[in-house]
């Protein structure tokens, strides 16, 4: 428990307190720094590990607690409210700064950021209406995908349109909700981008990694990824760093990308970003045990002023999300080099419970081990 580190400690302040802040608040910890969170749930999972305030994102009284000596503020997911972050730069630093927020949360800012920096990303068209959905559909086709521009998460406010005729039951399907409808993307796998940007201008990139998805819920990651050449690579980090700089950014961000091509022996792969999270990230995890620094210890570093440690990976790492029920630790324990994390949440369907992270020298052995894990554990 972070109060163990006593009253004098330097205190990070974190609005949520789900998986992402209990995995701050343990890294935090082994760097001497205590933290206190605010979620409207009395059952936040962080709230297990750490001081837990409960009382709704603007409560005026709770923020007031939240940051009463604290050093500085952090969110742990970008559905907080953007006035309450906004108004809470008065009374101490918060960082990941406001504006990458609020450009988070809205998707169509997003696309016109990524625009305005030269990035790369699928085809969109701004969506208010039925009628602008109709047309939009005419202008870049279908199959096509339809999102809401905000509270989207986990395949959450998506629907798919094969045909102009799904319009509606699409357009029902988020809520008539103000939206973005994206071009059907052929690309060949998912790669993310974990980046960190110090207070004082230092960044830092993890390798980039490969993400498998379904059901619109991230179930495995592996770092780093294979088959990326120096100069895929190079284009990643040149979007991230972009995107750090215009933001004026400090702390952990998450860059997706969508590759194009398979950058074979003639290379020619290219990257499509698909949108951001100011945050630490799911895809992500595998830096606890797979890397010199986790991606928390960094974001922790990052917005309490330190120096940052580095990101380079230690050997090759799988990430496999738990999703609805963890496996008994035996079980996991079976398995050389593989670790248990649990996050202290009741089962149900389609919530992250956990994640186990699967470490090993080589590639080879990795899929070994990842294989043995699906037929034994999972």
């Amino acid at each position: 428990m972070s109060e163990a580190l006593g009253e004098s400690a330097p205190r990070l302040a974190v609005l949520g307190a789900g998986q992402l802040g209990r995995m701050l608040s343990q890294a935090a910890n082994t760097l001497g720094v205590r933290t206190r969170l605010l979620d409207p749930n009395a059952d936040a999972c962080a709230g297990q590990v750490s001081e837990l305030i409960v009382a709704p994102y603007d409560d005026q009284a709770a923020l007031a607690r939240l940051t009463d000596g604290a050093t500085a503020l952090t969110y742990e997911f970008e559905n907080v409210p953007i006035e309450s972050v906004r108004a809470l730069t008065e009374r101490l630093p918060v960082a990941p700064p406001p504006i990458a927020l609020e450009t988070a949360q809205d998707r169509l800012s997003e696309r016109r950021l990524f625009a305005r920096l030269g990035i790369d990303s699928p085809r969109s068209v701004a969506v208010d209406d039925l009628l602008d959905l109709a047309q939009a559909i005419e202008r870049v086709g279908a199959p096509a995908l339809l999102k809401a521009r905000r509270l989207g998460y986990d395949g959450k406010g998506q629907h798919p349109i094969s045909d102009p005729a799904d319009a509606p039951i699409a357009w029902e399907a988020i809520g008539r909700a103000p939206a973005i409808l994206d071009a059907q993307v052929h690309f060949t796998r998912e790669l993310s981008l974990i980046c960190v940007r110090s207070a004082a201008g230092q960044t830092g990139f993890y390798p980039l990694s490969e993400n498998v998805h379904r059901g619109g819920i991230l179930r495995l990651t592996r770092a780093p990824a294979m088959g990326v050449s120096p100069e895929l690579e190079a284009q990643a980090r040149r979007a991230g760093g972009a995107l750090l700089d215009e933001l004026g950014y400090v702390g952990v961000l998450a860059v997706e990308f969508f590759q194009m091509g398979d950058g074979g022996a003639g290379g020619g792969a290219t990257l499509l970003c698909n949108e951001i999270a100011p945050r630490v990230h799911n895809s992500g995890h595998w830096t606890i045990e797979g890397a010199q620094t986790s991606q928390f210890e960094n974001h922790v570093r990052a917005v309490m002023g330190m120096e940052l440690g580095e990101c380079s990976a230690i050997g090759h790492s799988a990430m496999v999300n738990l999703i609805g029920s963890a496996p008994s630790p035996e079980r996991v324990a079976s398995i050389p080099g593989a670790v248990l994390h649990e996050y202290g949440k009741a089962p149900r369907p389609r919530r992250k419970v956990g994640h186990v992270t699967i470490t090993a020298p080589k590639r080879s052995e990795l899929d070994t081990l990842l294989e043995r894990f699906t037929r034994v554990v999972a």
